[in-house]
């Protein structure tokens, strides 16, 4: 039985690394209608996504840096992970901790924050190259000690949550020491939908100022209302929120947060400042569509199967590199302190791996909510297919997205699709041209 289990376990993780390099195959860009969906207007042979010539450059030249910035901050935080192991770091660190005492709870409460603390100054270097990144470009007026205020509140975060989180897989490793990996499978899923449901009045706003959008903006809360009757997302006046973010960014946003009770409309002041009414309703009926098309919750379930399948082969990997390297590295065994920092580590590889298949999901979602929005403003705007397209101008020139994006970059690291091909796919949709239906919405409204 075991040899049948140590087979199972190893085309499993085959599975999990041949996962992304099926999903590179079959993602395909979204299709674009056919000719007869497209405006009455003769199309334009100009792309319907382009930069000014110097926004252009700054921002292909842009673009290469934040690549090398992405893959290259992700390979130095498996050569931390990997190198406080062999250099025994993290063995020394629990050595520390069971001088101290005895109590396993009181040694994760002295183990766990230390080590995530030593993680996160560890990746400052890269957090702070990605900051001089946007400063230099203007995509962030943020000055270094507002950001580094934010890193410290940021860090302590983390050390609260992941260390109640490993204390929890500790415990569960103790109660169950083969199917622990299930138990926290099962504990995750409801830990999400609190998280949805907190984060925007406890975590948002320690980071960011908001107030309520009615006061300064009355005219763009009476159009978002005629957004919200069309979709029905029954989102009142006072749950629109304005948020500062001017302070800190250039960039523009508006989004749909939380959940029951929590659930909200943001608007950033520099889109509610700076973008055109018109663009921002499309923008606010494509977060609309995230919500009336369910893609919370249905993420959410496509995350359950994934992490079901790869916590199981997460468990069974890390348990045998502990079995295999645990004495080079001085553990003293899966089920100590160590060994769940070697679970936390494989479980980091994961997440990168796994990315290409998160990403399309992603991807596949935003592009519905696309369409969403489009489609939501006919009988509300008098050309949905020209404020889409300027939509998207207006969001690539802000945070200077370079067209011609590299199929392999988007694939992987991409949670929208590229701004290109969404300012393509809005020019040429029309589904209210004769025989075409629209997708979500009734042809006759």
């Amino acid at each position: 039985m075991p040899g049948k289990l140590r087979h199972i376990s190893n085309l499993l993780l085959a599975f999990l690394l041949v996962l992304p390099l099926v999903s590179l195959a079959a993602q395909t860009a979204p299709a674009l209608p056919s000719t007869s969906a497209q405006s009455a207007n003769t199309p334009s042979t100009a792309p319907a996504y382009h930069l000014p010539a110097a926004k252009l450059k700054q921002a292909e030249a842009l673009a290469v840096s934040r690549n090398l910035l992405g893959f290259g901050g992700a390979f130095w935080g498996f050569v931390v992970l990997l190198g406080m192991l062999a250099t025994g770091i993290v063995a020394r660190t629990e050595r520390w901790t069971e001088r101290i005492t005895s109590r396993g709870w009181l040694q994760g409460l002295l183990f766990c924050p230390v080590i995530l603390l030593e993680l996160e100054l560890l990746s400052l270097p890269v957090a702070a190259i990605s900051h001089k990144l946007n400063r230099s470009n203007g995509i962030s007026v943020q000055h270094w000690g507002s950001w580094l205020v934010d890193v410290a509140k940021s860090t302590l975060l983390t050390l609260l949550l992941m260390t109640l989180i490993l204390m929890l897989v500790r415990w569960l490793i103790y109660l169950s020491p083969h199917r622990y990996w299930l138990w926290f499978w099962a504990i995750w899923i409801p830990m999400q939908v609190v998280g949805i449901f907190l984060v925007p009045i406890l975590v948002d706003p320690l980071f960011n100022k908001f107030e309520p959008l009615q006061p300064t903006h009355p005219a763009l809360v009476a159009e978002l209302q005629k957004v919200v009757a069309r979709t029905g997302t029954n989102i009142p006046p006072e749950r629109m929120y304005l948020m500062k973010a001017s302070e800190k960014t250039n960039g523009i946003n508006a989004y749909v947060t939380g959940i029951g009770a929590t659930k909200r409309i943001v608007i950033w002041d520099t889109t509610a400042d700076r973008v055109p009414t018109d663009q921002i309703l499309f923008i606010f009926g494509h977060e609309s569509g995230h919500y009336v098309l369910r893609h919370i919750p249905k993420f959410l379930a496509f995350l359950s199967v994934l992490l079901f399948f790869a916590l199981w082969a997460v468990a069974r990997l890390a348990e045998r590199m502990v079995a295999r390297f645990g004495s080079h590295w001085k553990l003293s065994g899966f089920q100590s302190w160590g060994g769940v920092f070697v679970l936390f580590f494989v479980f980091t590889l994961a997440q990168f791996v796994l990315e290409p298949t998160t990403n399309a999901a992603s991807r596949f979602e935003e592009h519905e909510a696309d369409i969403y929005g489009q489609e939501a403003m006919h009988g509300i705007l008098p050309d949905p297919q020209r404020t889409a397209v300027a939509a998207f101008n207006t969001l690539g020139e802000a945070y200077l997205e370079a067209p011609h994006t590299n199929r392999l970059i988007e694939i992987w690291s991409y949670s929208h699709p590229a701004i290109e091909k969404r300012a393509e796919f809005a020019a040429h949709y029309n589904p209210w041209q004769p025989d075409q239906q629209p997708k979500f919405f009734p042809a006759d409204k």
